[in-house]
């Protein structure tokens, strides 16, 4: 079965209220089996354009990984990011066929 992922693009503006919302998290995604792929390392944009923060985190499956950004408690938590940094975030299905 493929992995579910989310894939975040983050413009954080106030980073102490960040941390905040950085802390809740982790809470949220040990309940739904979320782990870290990438997490805000270093990056280079080759094309196109980006937020300034990339996010990944995997999940046993699609479901999960949309159960989890819909559940109450990452509802709750999302609160405290909403007020200090822009986000796009996209649930995606892992590919899970054949590779090169």
């Amino acid at each position: 079965m493929a992995k579910g992922y989310w894939l975040a693009q983050v413009d954080v503006s106030d980073a102490e209220a960040y941390r905040a919302y950085a802390a809740a998290i982790q809470d949220v995604l040990r309940k739904f089996g979320g782990r870290y792929v990438v997490r805000a390392g270093r990056s280079e944009t080759m094309e196109g354009q980006t937020r300034s923060r990339l996010v990944t985190i995997e999940f046993k499956d699609y479901e999960t990984a949309v159960g989890c950004y819909r559940s109450a408690e990452y509802g709750a938590v999302k609160k405290l990011r909403e007020h200090c940094a822009q986000a796009d975030v996209v649930v995606v299905e892992g590919y899970d066929g054949a590779q090169p």
